[in-house]
């Protein structure tokens, strides 16, 4: 390459040192158009000739050197997106590896370049939310609104953590806002109705919620435990919501309006009562309970019992005190009446009571009972005894 850039060099000077070099070089005279071109015989050759290296070259590059070419043009226009490809990687490898510092920072500057800006976004926010960095998770949020955050411009999964985040930093009007322009998909995706109603638990829309315990009960892939607990808080919210913002007719009313099928659910049945209890109505509550302890049989509700704050029991423990004389010895009467008379401040009943009970065969107590009964004691003033109950606890 060197030689032949030395000989071109040499024969360029030859050209045009030439016409210095002789007196009479010759002439080519060119007519076109009423015009006449007059140049010498070395010009002449020196254009036909740098020309035809010219068309040479052309040729060269053409056959050898476009390959080259354009992968440098390659390597030069892309270069930006595979950094930021790389950038993207390391991030979303510092996320799994719980570094949410390094892998916000990577995610953050690479989305853009390596074409990947709303899975980047996402967990971008993500890292700045575990990370408990309110205003980056709403600004990477923001990002995400500008390119379009819904199902036609993405997915519905991208919708859900927007939402899951947004609600994580208390940032609930948006969320709503999310979750009602997909409101169509809230019956066909257990994730968007899970997102849903905890956020209408979190409104205090819990005749929402009620309706919504529905399409819950459909789903496959929601255990039965996340629904009782969505059943507790929402017919407890709807029930005293009736009571303390309207009145007990209302409340009766809401509760008679019901289906036999709800009201016969063990969850809502003890809502109710938890309400009547709470507020000392007594005449509906001892509707219910009478019935379920005359009964005997539903054991687990007849333990849930001992937690409602029942202020005149008198019904209750009449209806007990009968099982007990009947059978001294059956643990799950004494506890009730321990726990009944202590509600109605009847110390030496329940005293009685959970003596009796504590010295069953087999340990046929709980805590609940235990902490009862030396509450128990030390109104008595006996202290001692208490404390050995106390120590009984595990």
């Amino acid at each position: 390459m060197k030689k032949l850039f030395v000989l071109l060099i040499i024969f360029f000077a030859f050209i045009s040192l030439t016409p210095m070099l002789i007196d009479d070089p010759g002439y080519i005279s060119i007519a076109m158009s009423g015009m006449i071109y007059e140049l010498t015989i070395y010009t002449a050759m020196f254009w036909i000739l740098f020309v035809f290296l010219i068309a040479v070259l052309f040729f060269i590059f053409l056959r050898g050197g476009f390959r080259f070419s354009l992968g440098t043009w390659n390597k030069l226009a892309y270069a930006s997106k595979r950094r930021g490809i790389k950038d993207f990687e390391k991030g979303v490898a510092a996320y799994i590896l719980e570094d949410y510092v390094q892998a916000e920072h990577l995610l953050s500057k690479s989305s853009t370049p390596a074409k990947r800006e709303r899975i980047g976004y996402l967990l971008a926010s993500s890292a700045a939310s575990k990370q408990s960095l309110r205003s980056n998770t709403q600004h990477y949020l923001g990002l995400l609104d500008n390119i379009g955050n819904n199902v036609k411009n993405s997915n519905l999964e991208s919708v859900l953590v927007s939402i899951k985040l947004l609600m994580e930093h208390d940032d609930f009007v948006k969320a709503r806002a999310m979750i009602d322009e997909h409101h169509k998909f809230i019956g066909h995706d257990a994730r968007l109705l899970t997102l849903d109603i905890n956020l209408s638990l979190i409104e205090k829309r819990f005749l929402k919620v009620v309706e919504s315990l529905v399409l819950a009960r459909k789903q496959k892939t929601i255990t039965e435990e996340t629904i009782k607990q969505w059943e507790e808080e929402a017919f407890y919210g709807a029930f005293n919501q009736q009571l303390t913002e309207k009145n007990e007719e209302e409340l009766s009313h809401y509760w008679n309006s019901l289906s036999n099928k709800v009201k016969q659910r063990e969850t809502v049945v003890f809502m109710y009562c938890k309400v009547l209890a709470a507020h000392n109505i007594i005449k509906p509550l001892n509707k219910i309970l009478l019935p379920v302890i005359k009964k005997g049989a539903n054991i687990d509700f007849l333990k849930a019992m001992r937690s409602l704050p029942l202020e005149k029991p008198d019904e209750l423990i009449v209806v007990v005190q009968k099982y007990v004389q009947k059978d001294p010895s059956n643990s799950l009467w004494l506890s009730c009446l321990g726990h009944l008379a202590v509600s109605s401040e009847q110390w030496d009943m329940a005293e009685k009571s959970f003596d009796s009970l504590v010295n069953l065969a087999e340990n046929q107590y709980d805590n609940v009972d235990l902490l009862a009964f030396a509450q128990t004691l030390q109104h008595l003033e006996q202290f001692e005894k208490s404390a050995q109950i106390y120590a009984k606890l595990h």
